[in-house]
């Protein structure tokens, strides 16, 4: 989870991605923020997520995010 949260500083280093859970929710990441987490988590854990997995719910929090990438390496 270390790696995913020095994924998420990079993007954008004023959130508290430990404690924040409206991460799209409330606008704290917009579009492009998103795209560029998306590829990084790609490249990082070596991983595809699919236009289904791009939902909010799997990107409000670091916590969802990292389920996200756990279930897609389990599924891979």
């Amino acid at each position: 989870m270390d790696k995913l949260l020095d994924i998420l500083v990079e993007i954008n280093p004023s959130i508290d991605y430990e404690k924040a859970t409206g991460l799209v929710d409330d606008s704290l990441l917009d579009s492009l923020s998103i795209l560029s987490l998306v590829t990084e988590i790609e490249s990082e854990f070596d991983i595809d997520i699919s236009p289904i997995d791009l939902i909010p719910a799997n990107f409000n929090s670091m916590d969802s995010l990292w389920k996200l990438i756990c279930r897609l390496r389990d599924e891979a």
